[in-house]
């Protein structure tokens, strides 16, 4: 298990790798990784919503799955891979799946936004080709109330599209 912190003996010592940067941080043991990322690393993209794991608000990419940061204990990140929203462009570059969903009007008040991203990036990184009822079938953790998830769909498919075939016309084609 992770050796005791020094200067805090209630706390343990965690190491992770979140955004593709190595991070050593005291945390208590109850702490959830989603205290982690919003309290002690200050990446406030990732939403707390229910902290249930209903609304999928909180989502990020452990080890490339999504999962609800406010189920997921922070230690248990011990020198596993995490990706946040902040995480997902490349600099300035939006990823294709952010301008997508830019594009499609996929974004309503935006509090969805980043769990939906990062459902919709482990979606297209396992199938990137999904249909429709794919892409609803991996979303259905994700609750939106701004929306009817139509326009959410078309923008993964839209990006699906982008980063398969370089199609930018944003047709879902026989999907």
């Amino acid at each position: 298990m992770n050796p005791h912190c020094p200067a805090h003996p209630s706390k343990r010592l965690l190491s992770v790798t979140v955004n593709g940067q190595e991070r050593e941080v005291a945390v208590a043991p109850h702490r959830t990784l989603l205290e982690l990322l919003r309290i002690d690393l200050g990446l406030t993209g990732t939403k707390h919503g229910c902290g249930q794991g209903d609304c999928g608000a909180c989502v990020v990419l452990l080890d490339g799955l999504p999962v609800h940061a406010c189920l997921v204990l922070a230690l248990e990140t011990q020198g596993r891979q995490v990706e946040t929203i902040e995480g997902v462009a490349d600099g300035p570059a939006l990823h294709p799946l952010q301008q997508a969903f830019i594009d499609a009007g996929s974004v309503q008040c935006g509090y969805c936004t980043p769990g939906m991203i990062l459902v919709g990036k482990a979606l297209l990184a396992s199938t990137p080709s999904p249909s429709a009822d794919e892409v609803r079938a991996a979303l259905a953790g994700n609750l939106c109330r701004c929306t009817g998830y139509h326009k959410i769909v078309e923008g993964v498919l839209l990006a699906a599209d982008r980063m398969g075939d370089g199609n930018h016309d944003g047709e879902e084609g026989s999907r």
